[in-house]
This record gives structure tokens, sequence and C-alpha cells, in this order.
């Protein structure tokens, strides 16, 4: 079904838009809490003259939003979070980090307008806020260790325990190859009389 958005609604539209929904979720939730309205034919009448009579104020809404965003060009963020030695989070870095982020930078943004994919691991993210519905600014996020130190410490003592292992086993085969070294050693020095004897089965 068709519905005219009274609300931006991240995700699905921003406020006049005309979207379309599932039946269920148009009467069930937008409709009921006057998020929308059935877009019919007299009320599209309705919305473009609307739109026609609020052209200044939209463009002006538009020029506020471009200027919000024009704060943020070329702003990139960095967001330390705990992570296990797989390289998991402890949890996820979302849209609500990215707005605690900004605010530390002295940007307030409201994190209703912010999205972007939950980050469970390490590595790069694109943040999006969206401003206006066409005004829209990307912002690089990337998600690294808060942890950093304590996981190499605890990478560099598996790997000395792992290198002491290495050595041991090395030392061991070492030893087992001098012991048959020596063994063939005497077999070379012996007489080739004691040798035979040694060789030769026993008599009955």
């Amino acid at each position: 079904m068709e519905i005219i958005l009274k609300e931006d609604i991240i995700g699905l539209g921003f406020k006049n838009d005309i979207v379309n929904v599932k039946s269920g979720y148009g009467r069930n939730y937008l409709i009921p809490q006057g998020k929308g309205v059935i877009a019919s034919p007299s009320a599209k009448k309705v919305l473009a003259e609307n739109l026609k009579q609020q052209a200044h104020k939209i463009a002006a809404q538009k020029a506020a939003a471009e200027e919000k965003a024009a704060v943020l060009e070329g702003v990139a963020l960095e967001i330390a979070a705990k992570v296990s030695a797989t390289g998991q989070l402890y949890g996820s870095v979302g849209a609500a980090q990215v707005a605690e982020a900004l605010a530390k930078m002295g940007k307030e943004v409201d994190r209703k307008i912010i999205t972007m994919k939950d980050a469970k691991k390490l590595g790069d993210y694109v943040a999006l806020v969206h401003f206006h519905k066409e005004v829209t600014v990307e912002i690089p996020v990337k998600v690294v260790a808060e942890n950093a130190a304590e996981l190499k410490a605890a990478a560099d003592a598996e790997a000395a325990i792992r290198a002491a292992a290495d050595a041991k086993a090395a030392a061991a085969e070492a030893a087992e190859a001098a012991d048959e070294a020596e063994v063939l050693e005497a077999l070379d020095a012996a007489p080739a009389e004691e040798v035979a004897a040694t060789e030769a089965p026993a008599e009955a």
C-alpha cells in the first residue's frame, strides 16, 4: 500500500515522501502512530498543494542541512573497542558509538539520523548521516582494538611457548639422531669377526 510519511523514518523515507509498504506495517504501525496516512488521490492532491506552498521553507531546510553536512566534510573516525584474541568484538560498534565519537569532536549529531552496519570485527566501515532527503554525509569509521597491548602480550607469550616447544622437540630429535650415529659408528669400528658373530644365528 502507498503511504504519505508525516515524519522522517530512516531506512524508509522522509516527511512527505510517498512510499510503498506492506499493508500490515502501514495499518498497524505507521497510521496508528501518526507517522503516515494512506496516499489516496485526494491526499496526494493536498500534498502537492502543500509542497508548492512550502517550497521556500523546504529550500531553507535543505540549505540548513547542507550547512550541517559541511561541518562533517573530511571527518574520519577511529573508534576503539575491546576485542578477543580472534579479533571478534565484545559487543558491537554502531550508530550510538559514532554519535559519541562525533560529540567528543564537538560535533553534535542525533544518533537517530545515523545509519551504519553494526561492526562486530576490527576493520573499516562507513557511517551515513542523513541530514535531509537530499543531503547525506559518508563518514569513514575505523574500528581498532582498545586492548591492543594486552592482545600483543598474549600473542607474544603464545609465540614464546610455541617456540620453546619447537626447540624442545628439535633437541629431542637431535639427541635421537646422535644416538643412532653413535651406534652406527660403533658398528663400523668393531672387528669384522665380532660383527659377524653378532649377526650369525646361534647354533643349536
